[in-house]
């Protein structure tokens, strides 16, 4: 039985079904997505370079941590909102938090230390050059017998 069916059979009053009705909406939905929202993410390749872009509109280049340990790129993002409203008889405080963290494994033709990233428009891109040996490889001429 969900809190809000059980609020309503108990002839409870709809301001008490209406504060449970987000955390119904979370258990009924099974955690998918309603309470954690990853960044959008497309990866594309050219001859010597992947690109990474992570869709995360509103945030700002402070907000975002780049890590590489070993093999794995992991790109984290935090954000912390405070609000105050002060009127005659009243005040309001509103305090948002929010957190991501991707992570990727990088292929062994990334150079590392060449890795670079930018931050405009809501996007977050990486760069992610591959070396010499890497790109003489990629190009292949492949004869007929």
């Amino acid at each position: 039985m969900s809190l809000i069916t059980l609020a309503k059979t108990n002839g409870l009053n709809s301001v008490f079904s209406d504060f449970f009705e987000p955390f119904n909406e979370l258990l009924q939905d099974g955690f998918s997505g309603k309470a954690l929202t990853l960044p959008r993410v497309n990866i594309s390749e050219d001859r010597g370079v992947y690109y990474l872009e992570v869709v995360a509109p509103g945030l700002h280049k402070k907000d975002f941590k780049i890590d590489i340990d070993g093999k794995i790129l992991t790109i984290s993002g935090k954000k912390e909102e405070n609000k105050e409203e002060q009127e005659e008889n009243y005040t309001r405080r509103e305090y948002n938090y929010s957190t991501f963290s991707r992570s990727f494994t990088l292929p062994e033709e990334v150079e590392q230390d060449k890795i670079n990233a930018t931050y405009d428009g809501g996007i977050l891109k990486l760069t992610l050059p591959k070396n010499e040996k890497a790109i003489k490889s990629a190009h292949k001429l492949i004869a007929v017998n």
